[in-house]
């Protein structure tokens, strides 16, 4: 290859990228649920023919760093798997974590892009959308309550969606709403219109960006195009490396420890070889795989530490596979970062992945923590009724913002998506117009962050009241028992807290003509129940940790007077429940 022009080579990191931005406005445009036409809850991005990512969009970092592993898979195993190689006109769908998938509602569509004169795959571009039900035993498809992979809806390893051009409903109806059900107390996909309309317009997505590669090569060439592929990715690399040096001035050696609410360690230890700008991130000291949900796919501990590199480098790159170039990653199997095949790993993209971030950040002592967590609520109904028919329903899915932490010359920023998740909340309108719900309350949670010479973000209040009988509400959360940790004497931020207001009811035998009050009950940080029309749902969400000490801080900017309350006794306490 010819030696990288600077300016051509900003030049095709940003078509590179205006490609991945391109496939995610189709997205959102032809897609119908509120998940991903309004939370946005997807990523696309357009890989090497190894399937390393070349470029993204501003999207999901914890899509965008395992969705490599996702394409990898297919182009070594899908003639293994009986699916024959890759061909034109074909496109492939994938959710399991053994074939690089994050949790199962992220369902992959990777399609190839051949050379102009040859068959030959040049390119893949690919989308990951989190769909809000593809069965299992909760609506929603985030059950707090899953053992196993099977109590989580639809698995796919490998499934030619499209092949050659032909398209095959039958089967991806038999994937999503018979195979569930047929695991004892999973149901299959509730809404099963939406997911394949939504999985339809991923599909187009990918087309949108092969069109718009074909017309990057008619402009500049094939060889030329491949080139700039290749110097992109080198170029992260150069930088991660500079990064490392840097570091390694300091200390060779970075430790960090942090706990998830169960308990469980995530251990690392970074050993930066200075000279050649390379480092080991070893998790040894990782507690076992869990009886839960929290288990975490490596492909996703990739995605954080992919993510966190981006963060630290100081020059504006691509997140790209040259980010990782320089990066030995060892992960104990059997670990909570690496499980056994069978384990449930629904909680570990949306919370796991956040403490690794914490993690990582810690060890390089870049930034306090965030809210640690994504706050994933969801509610439906619909289902497997008792006598084993399938009723239709619905399942609705949201992350909710919180604080996040302050760094060396920054407060942290109030009531935000951080780190792993990157969507947006479904607007009050949609929100109450589309689903049997009042939004009360959706507020910054006053004084949550941590104190500090630099102040962590305040966390959020979401106060949400059910107008329907028989609703099946669940909360999948972290930080409910560890607070976010401050850094450098900064203080820790508040951890969250879950509400039920339950009204009392005959039927439910807490009627008492002595109290009519309605019930204040901690839902703790992963529960489900049924909650009848006028019950809500309070989610306080942690705030992030501080930087610096207190007295350090100048000004406003010093430390914020402290109630003697401050906990979450004080927030139940507070709260008008005749409001």
């Amino acid at each position: 290859m010819s030696s990288a022009d600077p300016i051509l080579l900003s030049l095709f990191a940003n078509r590179f990228m205006a490609v991945a931005e391109a496939m995610g406005r189709s997205l959102q445009q032809t897609s119908i649920s509120t998940n991903i036409k309004e939370r946005l809850d997807f990523s696309c991005a357009i890989f090497a023919p190894d399937g390393s990512l070349i470029a993204n969009a501003p999207h999901l970092p914890v899509h965008l760093g395992s969705m490599s592993f996702a394409v990898k898979y297919q182009a070594e195993h899908l003639h293994e798997l009986g699916k024959g190689p890759f061909r034109r006109g074909d496109v492939v769908l994938a959710n399991h974590p053994v074939a690089g998938g994050s949790h199962l509602p992220d369902i992959t569509c990777i399609t190839p892009v051949f050379a102009p004169d040859r068959d030959e795959i040049i390119f893949f571009t690919a989308s990951r959308g989190h769909h809000a039900d593809i069965g299992g035993i909760l609506p929603g498809s985030m059950p707090p309550t899953s053992r196993t992979i099977y109590d989580e809806g639809a698995q796919i390893r490998s499934f030619k969606i499209v092949d050659q051009g032909v398209y095959d409903h039958a089967e991806l109806r038999r994937l999503l709403v018979d195979a569930p059900a047929a695991y004892p107390g999973s149901s299959g996909c509730r809404c099963f219109h939406d997911v394949e309309s939504d999985l339809q317009a991923q599909i187009a997505a990918n087309n949108k960006g092969i069109q718009l590669i074909q017309d990057l090569i008619s402009e500049w060439g094939l060889q030329t195009v491949q080139e700039y592929m290749h110097h992109i990715r080198d170029n992260a690399e150069l930088a991660v490396r500079n990064l490392l040096r840097r570091v390694g001035e300091r200390s060779k050696e970075l430790r960090a420890v942090d706990y998830m609410d169960d308990g469980t360690p995530i251990a690392l230890k970074v050993t930066i070889d200075t000279e050649s700008g390379s480092a080991v991130f070893d998790f040894e000291g990782t507690g076992p795989e869990v009886y839960a949900n929290h288990n975490c796919p490596p492909s996703v501990v990739y995605s954080a530490i992919i993510y966190c590199l981006r963060c630290m480098v100081a020059v504006d790159i691509p997140l790209n596979q040259g980010c990782l170039a320089p990066i030995d990653v060892r992960i104990p199997k059997g670990s909570l970062l690496n499980p056994s095949e069978t384990a449930a790993v629904v909680g570990g993209n949306v919370l796991t992945s956040q403490r690794i971030t914490d993690v990582v950040f810690r060890a390089f002592e870049a930034v306090a923590a965030s809210q640690g967590d994504c706050n994933n609520l969801t509610f439906g109904t619909g289902g497997r009724a008792p006598d084993g028919t399938h009723v239709e329903g619905f399942g609705y899915y949201e992350t909710i913002a919180g604080g996040s932490g302050a760094g060396p010359s920054w407060h942290g920023t109030s009531g935000v998506h951080v780190h792993m998740t990157n969507t947006r909340i479904t607007d009050p309108e949609i929100f109450e117009r589309r689903y049997p719900v009042y939004l009360r309350r959706f507020s910054l949670r006053e004084n949550s962050g941590g104190a500090g010479k630099y102040r962590g973000g305040d966390g959020v209040v979401r106060d949400i009241e059910f107008l329907a009988p028989d609703i099946q509400v669940s909360i999948l959360s972290e930080r409910r028992v560890y607070e976010p940790y401050g850094l450098a004497g900064g203080e820790n931020g508040k951890r969250g807290l879950n509400l039920w207001i339950k009204q009392r009811r005959a039927e439910d035998g807490d009627l008492s003509p002595q109290d009519s009050r309605p019930r204040v009950i901690n839902l703790g940080g992963k529960a489900t129940t049924r909650m009848g029309a006028g019950d809500r749902i309070i989610i306080h969400t942690p705030g992030g940790g501080g930087f610096g000490a207190p007295t350090d801080a100048p000004g406003e900017s010093g430390p914020r007077p402290q109630n003697a309350l401050r906990g979450s006794l004080a927030e139940w306490q507070s709260l008008q429940l005749g409001a």
